[in-house]
């Protein structure tokens, strides 16, 4: 009978202790028992796991790299028991999300108390930035993209597609006239952003093709919820995500223009995490609550 779990308890008995006989002692077993379960996962694997002496026992690098895969398999089929026994509700622990400031506030925030409720113990750390963060550097396990994805080894979950949509108030309209053509923008106060990856230009549908078209305004934004609510104070056009400007829009608080030359200009969305075989079991749990519902959203 396969006993391969229970071959690598031992092993990771033997690490945690540094003993053979004492790791024997622990699960009730005679030394030369636990030497000849070693032996065995080395022979198996065919490579040699531990460097051993009279003093001491030491690692190899393939030993921990067994030790460091095998903890974490050992963990992530404990916390499945524990859901199995006693529901989701008891997975614990910290999930740190990123977000941009408009996907966090209008999408995933509301979701949060539905969220709590089913998973009461787990602990979301929630940061919104539409600057990209670095998963590793910044230790977080779940970001929300807007846009292209560049080349990389995390995993990624689509959401869906945004469209963008210029807007403006209908009192800025009145005031200033209304844009009828790509042209007539250099007479309005478009509102930007600020960081690198944003260029002064909005890509615009002209003749069946995309065109980046420079335009210029008063507001340049680390955030699409500055520039929303300067569109809503008045101040000039923005080009926002549908889901960022839907509300507004729906109440007439917002009026979107020139939609023709906007066609094609649409993100993708997905979720991010750091992938691997062995997601932590509270990561896997955010992930399956979120991204149905924000499909659903989007």
């Amino acid at each position: 009978m396969d006993n391969r779990i229970g071959e690598l308890q031992v092993f990771l008995r033997v690490v945690e202790t540094g003993s053979f006989s004492e790791a024997a002692r622990l699960m009730g077993m005679t030394p030369s028992t636990v030497s000849k379960l070693i032996g065995r996962i080395e022979a198996r694997l065919g490579v040699r796991l531990m460097e051993r002496s009279t003093r001491r026992l030491s690692l190899t690098n393939e030993g921990r790299l067994y030790y460091e895969r095998g903890k974490a398999m050992v963990g992530e089929f404990d916390d499945f028991e524990r859901e199995l026994t006693s529901g989701a509700s008891s997975t614990s622990g910290i999930v740190r999300v990123n977000a941009s400031v408009g996907f966090g506030v209008h999408g995933v925030e509301p979701l949060l108390p539905a969220f709590w409720q089913a998973h009461p113990n787990i602990v979301v750390d929630l940061s919104l930035s539409d600057e990209i963060v670095d998963l590793y550097l910044d230790r977080t396990d779940i970001a929300f993209r807007i846009g292209p994805l560049a080349d990389s080894s995390l995993v990624a979950r689509r959401i869906g597609s945004a469209k963008r949509r210029i807007v403006a108030t209908p009192a800025y309209f009145e005031q200033y006239g209304t844009p009828a053509t790509i042209d007539d923008l250099d007479r309005h106060n478009c509102l930007g952003f600020n960081f690198r990856r944003a260029g002064p230009v909005w890509p615009l549908n002209h003749g069946g093709r995309t065109v980046d078209r420079a335009i210029s305004g008063s507001l340049l934004a680390n955030n699409g919820e500055t520039v929303r609510r300067m569109a809503l104070a008045g101040v000039g056009l923005a080009r926002l995500g549908d889901f960022h400007v839907r509300d507004d829009l729906a109440s007439g608080r917002l009026v979107e223009v020139l939609p023709g030359f906007g066609d094609g200009d649409m993100d993708e969305v997905h979720a991010l995490y750091l992938g691997g075989r062995h997601v932590p079991h509270r990561i896997r749990l955010f992930l399956d609550f979120m991204v149905p519902r924000l499909q659903t959203w989007l």
